[in-house]
């Protein structure tokens, strides 16, 4: 294995931190925050967070970047946190899993419009075994579907998606690191969210002792660190390996919802938790290239025109 491989292997090691970071996500919002508070949540994990990087970091975004950082924060979390927890709120926990998982696949799609990388049989095929592995572990029994909710959950996995591999594409400026894109961004997505908050949520709720940690958690752990990771993981390596990492996070909230919640695994979920992790794996395992000769034109098979 070529040192090039053993530091992809280390970057997805640390990069797949952040899906496990969001899989808790879930167990924190339910058990110490604010019930039916959605956008309050979004925003909370957004523009708090984004000011502190931004006061770090001591650099703001000039010239073509202003833009960048404003569609960049607006896809991977202006649109992607309240759709994410009005799906959450709207559909069981299981369908919004099952759709947060669908996000590898429309990675495929934009990375073949905006990177020209062609979607390999094999890395369908791990998105496939992906959405599978997961339906198996979150699904139980009979689910009441609610249209939006279902439309909220697959805009949130394209938005996702799409910054994804926006960020892949765009890179970040010389001389300027993950920590302050993702500062520019969660500020960005912080303002976008404001003004839609208090018009629907309308004022703050009081917070309690748990809900000022569920909070701090999140911006901590679950964002500032979390994303600082995964922009830090896009810039080095292909964005649909990246993205294919996103299945870890419902894997993660079953989890932990066993070890901390006291629930239940069935045999079928621990299946799925296998298909799903076979899943992950296989969507990393980078394309054989096509053997060349020396003139650059690909190699004969060895017997061809015989």
């Amino acid at each position: 294995m070529t040192t090039a491989t053993h530091g992809d292997a280390r970057t997805l090691a640390l990069t797949a931190l952040t899906p496990i970071a969001w899989g808790s996500t879930y167990a924190v919002t339910t058990e110490f925050l604010p019930p039916d508070r959605p956008l309050f949540t979004a925003l909370m994990r957004a523009l708090p967070v984004g000011l502190v990087l931004l006061a770090i970091t001591r650099t703001l975004p000039r010239g073509i970047w202003i833009g960048r950082a404003a569609v960049l924060g607006t896809l991977n979390m202006g649109v992607f946190f309240p759709l994410l927890f009005l799906a959450a709120y709207r559909l069981p926990g299981g369908v919004a899993g099952v759709l947060a998982a669908i996000a590898p696949m429309f990675a495929l799609g934009f990375a073949a419009v905006l990177l020209a990388e062609t979607p390999t049989r094999r890395k369908v095929l791990a998105g496939l075994i992906g959405v599978f592995g997961v339906g198996l572990v979150v699904l139980r029994g009979t689910v009441e579907l609610d249209t939006v909710g279902i439309l909220a959950g697959l805009a949130a996995a394209a938005s996702l998606g799409a910054g994804t591999v926006l960020a892949k594409k765009w890179g970040h400026p010389t001389g300027v690191g993950p920590l302050t894109v993702t500062g520019w961004q969660l500020t960005a997505a912080g303002l976008l969210i404001t003004p839609l908050a208090l018009f629907v949520e309308g004022a703050p709720p009081a917070l309690d002792a748990e809900a000022v940690g569920g909070y701090l958690y999140l911006g901590i752990i679950g964002t500032a660190l979390a994303y600082w990771l995964w922009f830090r993981g896009i810039a080095r390596v292909s964005a649909t390996s990246v993205s294919f990492l996103g299945l870890l996070s419902p894997v993660t909230a079953a989890v932990i919802g066993w070890l901390a919640l006291s629930q239940a695994l069935a045999p079928l979920q621990v299946l799925g938790l296998v298909i799903a992790l076979a899943g992950t794996v296989l969507g990393q395992i980078p394309a054989k290239p096509a053997p060349v000769t020396v003139t650059g034109k690909p190699a004969e098979p060895v017997g061809a025109g015989r």
